[in-house]
C-alpha cells in the first residue's frame, strides 16, 4: 500500500488517490486550515479523507477546494468532498466553472481524429458541483502564505497551475505530466487544444521553484526547475 501522504515541504502534502497516478493535495496554513487540490475519481474521496487524517485533520478542518481543471480525475470525487467538508463550493478557473456546475468535460479538440472518437467515449461526466469562487490568472490566494493561480489553457480552457511561492512548490496539474519517471504531454486526444496546451506550459519554465509536483506522477525534487525547462526546450 501506498503512504497516505508525502510531504513536499512544511505544511504541503501530496495526497496519492490512485497510488502516483493521480494526486491530490493539502496546503495546511499556521491556524490549522486546510486547502485541498483536486479530488481524484469518483471513489478517492475516501483516500483523501484517510491522508487528512495521517497528517492528523478532518474533513471539517477543510475550508477551500481549488480544482486544477474540469476533468473526472481531478472533478470526480469533488461533490461528495463539497458534501464531507461543508465548504460552501469549488474554486476553478472562470473558463472552466460552467463545466463543473454541469458536471460535464470541456470538448475535446474536434480538428483530431482523435479527439472526435474520445468525445464519444463514456467517462466525461462527473457529479456537477456549486462554484465558490472563480479564480483568475495572477490571482494570489491567502493559502499557507501564498498561492499563485497561473492559467496554463489547453488540457482544458480553464486549466491552472499553482505556485506556492513560501516553500516553492510548483504543481503543474495536467499541463505536464511525470510518468514512468519521465515528463511528458497529456495525451493529445484529452485536450481542449494539445497545441494550446504545449504553449502555455512554457509557463512553467519561467517561474521560480524547488520543487515540481504533478497530478500524474511523483514529484521532482532535484533541478526541478531545470528539468521542466529542459523538457520544454526539447519538446515544445
Amino acid at each position: 500500500m501506498p503512504a497516505p501522504t508525502i510531504t513536499l515541504a512544511p505544511g504541503v502534502v501530496r495526497i496519492p488517490t490512485m497510488r502516483d497516478f493521480i494526486n491530490s493535495y493539502a496546503f495546511v496554513d499556521d491556524d490549522g486550515q486546510v486547502t485541498l487540490v483536486d479530488c481524484g475519481l469518483k471513489q478517492a474521496p475516501a483516500r483523501i479523507v484517510a491522508g487528512l487524517a495521517a497528517i492528523g485533520k478532518r474533513p471539517a478542518d477543510v475550508t477551500r477546494i481549488i480544482l486544477t481543471h474540469a476533468h473526472a480525475d481531478h472533478a470526480g470525487g469533488a461533490a461528495a468532498m463539497v458534501t464531507r467538508t461543508g465548504v460552501a463550493g469549488l474554486d476553478i478557473h472562470e473558463d472552466d466553472a460552467s463545466f463543473i456546475a454541469a458536471g460535464h468535460a470541456p470538448p475535446t479538440d474536434q480538428t483530431t481524429t482523435s479527439g472526435r472518437l474520445f468525445s464519444r467515449m463514456p467517462g466525461a461526466t462527473f457529479d456537477a458541483a456549486q462554484v465558490a469562487n472563480e479564480l483568475h490568472d495572477g490571482d494570489l490566494l491567502p493559502v499557507a502564505g501564498g498561492l499563485l493561480v497561473v492559467h496554463t489553457p489547453g488540457h482544458t480552457p480553464g486549466h491552472i497551475s499553482l505556485l506556492h511561492q513560501p516553500t516553492g512548490v510548483l504543481i503543474t496539474g495536467d499541463a505536464i505530466f511525470n510518468l514512468a519517471w519521465r515528463l511528458r504531454w497529456p495525451l493529445a486526444a484529452i485536450c481542449t487544444s494539445f497545441r494550446q496546451n504545449k504553449q502555455s506550459a512554457h509557463q512553467l519554465g519561467e517561474l521560480e521553484y524547488r520543487i515540481a509536483a504533478f497530478t500524474h506522477g511523483p514529484e521532482i525534487r532535484e533541478n526541478a526547475r531545470e528539468t521542466v525547462r529542459g523538457f520544454l526546450r526539447k519538446n515544445g
